[in-house]
């Protein structure tokens, strides 16, 4: 750095957070906080409304901000190293020339955020604005951590993320035109029409990842690890699809007729993406898609009781407010799949007995389960690392099937 960034106390930001909290919220005596090329290294700003706060030019570097709420805040040319984003909401902040270098932003959500390179005026260090210098910075975000963030439709054209880590995060629609990922781990990572023209992922770590519209070719990719990714359907999924829509719509006969007409769908090991849009409204209790292929799609609402899903990727599908009571999902891949009020109660089956959503084996990770019904849901050995529980129904013994605290040590 060529310049002197003014300090200020942890004391002093806090009164300017609250005034622009009073601002963020509507309420009398608020003011739009806006602190420019200021030294706030260190400082706790965790949990927070800084929504539209601008830190243009500042040092956050070390800086607490887990669950702050950041949406189109600027951070333009800020330093940002080994800085703590856990948690936080960057949805479409600037972070244009931002320094990330070791910043921690695990299941962040940086939907729309902008990486792009900046130039930022540097005031003269005693003539101050009266002489200022134009300096052209590169986003940098190199051994920075993402696992889990959503970064779809994020601008990383010409940003540096060398052996950042990626894992199992979403970056559908995301720009990363020249973007240098070497060495970067995306294994798992989502990233349905990803632009990657030019970009460097030579010796990348992309295994499981989720490729799906994303052309390669002109992107380096010496070395790079694509095991088990997911490229697009198969040209014989796509022929089926139409007689796969077929036993849907005779599934759903059956389901509304009480078992009178059709039949329950059997899709097992079917790949079910050209059907994306298809099978919104329709009832497919008692459907069977053992290993089939599931990802990013939109099954909000779905009547899927009694449903096997045992071994199928439903890797970053939309479940919210499904009915899944009595599913079996054992060894199923949930990652940042959208489960959020879903109904995984046990589902009656006559006087006296009832069948419990299994869990067994499934990995969850980065899943939303917020306000979902989880009751009595086995959940031995699912992998739950980063996921959002908020309110949702789970007993002491389900917390402790996958190490999450009981809910009085929590509530304490």
């Amino acid at each position: 750095m060529s310049f002197q960034r003014r300090p200020l106390s942890q004391g002093d930001l806090n009164l300017f957070i609250t005034a622009h909290e009073r601002f963020a919220e509507g309420r009398p005596g608020g003011r739009r906080l806006s602190l420019k090329f200021v030294d706030l290294r260190g400082l706790d700003l965790s949990g927070r409304n800084l929504e539209e706060a601008d830190f243009s030019g500042c040092s956050l570097e070390g800086a607490r901000l887990s669950r702050a709420r950041l949406a189109r805040a600027v951070l333009f040319c800020c330093d940002l190293k080994a800085a703590d984003f856990t948690g936080a909401d960057l949805r479409r902040a600037d972070l244009r020339g931002a320094c990330l270098r070791g910043a921690d932003l695990q299941d962040a959500d940086l939907t729309g955020a902008d990486f792009r390179e900046g130039v930022i005026a540097i005031p003269h260090a005693q003539k101050g604005l009266q002489s200022v210098k134009h300096e052209t910075r590169q986003g940098v975000a190199d051994g920075a951590r993402f696992a889990g963030a959503r970064l779809d439709e994020v601008s990383f054209d010409g940003f540096s993320a060398q052996k950042a880590d990626f894992t199992d995060c979403s970056m559908r629609g995301a720009r990363l035109t020249g973007a240098n990922l070497k060495d970067a781990d995306l294994s798992g990572a989502m990233m349905q029409g990803a632009a990657v023209d030019g970009a460097n992922l030579s010796g990348a770590k992309m295994v499981g990842a989720v490729l799906t519209d994303v052309a390669l070719e002109t992107a380096r990719v010496e070395r790079t690890d694509m095991t088990g990714s997911l490229r697009n359907p198969a040209p014989d999924a796509i022929q089926k699809a139409k007689a796969l829509f077929e036993l849907a719509l005779d599934a759903n006969a059956w389901a509304e007729s009480g078992g009178v007409l059709g039949q329950p769908a059997v899709f097992d090991g079917e790949d079910l993406r050209p059907l994306a849009g298809k099978l919104t409204g329709l009832k497919l209790s008692a459907m069977s898609a053992k290993g089939a292929c599931l990802v990013g799609l939109d099954l909000r609402g779905l009547a899927l009781q009694g449903a096997n899903f045992e071994g199928a990727d439903l890797r970053g599908a939309d479940l919210r407010g499904a009915d899944l009571r009595g599913a079996r999902m054992g060894g199923a891949l949930l990652n940042m799949a959208d489960l959020r009020g879903a109904m995984m109660s046990p589902l009656p089956l006559s006087a006296g007995r009832s069948m419990a959503v299994v869990l067994t084996g499934a990995i969850l990770r980065y899943a939303r389960l917020d306000d979902a019904d989880l009751s009595e849901a086995r959940l031995d050995q699912a992998d739950l690392t980063g996921a959002s529980i908020n309110l949702a129904r789970l007993d002491d013994g389900q917390r402790a099937a996958v190490g999450l605290a009981p809910m009085a040590a929590k509530a304490a």
